[in-house]
């Protein structure tokens, strides 16, 4: 199997897990978490899902190389765990927001850094 088709099958487990959260969060959270916390972990919903989706872009594209799809997807990958992941555990997972401070921020830069990966490529692409 290619690494391509791994990002790909990653990616549309992650597109599934997504919309189940988001179901999760707004049928079983909705009565456990005041509006601030629903909100951040619909946010970490939504990054998800944003990502999920710019990463079928990525994968599915042929004028982008295989090691820079790798690379832009690793960064994704990492974004929604520690972004999105670090939301989850502190909204409904109960793990205290102190812990694990430097998590969420630490998905931010990976995001951050994707995109701009991203962007060079684009940029550096010739047009036809």
């Amino acid at each position: 199997m290619t690494q391509t088709k791994t990002n790909l099958i990653i990616t549309s487990i992650l597109g599934a897990l997504a919309i189940i959260l988001g179901a999760f969060g707004a049928h079983a959270l909705g009565d456990k978490l005041d509006p601030q916390q629903i909100n951040n972990f619909e946010t970490g919903v939504r990054y998800m899902m944003y990502h999920v989706i710019v990463l079928l872009f990525i994968n599915s594209i042929a004028n982008i190389s295989k090691p820079l799809k790798n690379r832009i997807s690793y960064l994704f990958f990492g974004g929604i765990f520690c972004f999105s992941g670090s939301l989850f555990a502190i909204t409904a997972g109960g793990v205290s927001a102190k812990a694990i401070w430097f998590i969420t921020p630490l998905g931010g830069l990976l995001f951050i850094i994707g995109w701009i990966l991203l962007a060079f490529t684009f940029f550096k692409k010739s047009e036809a």
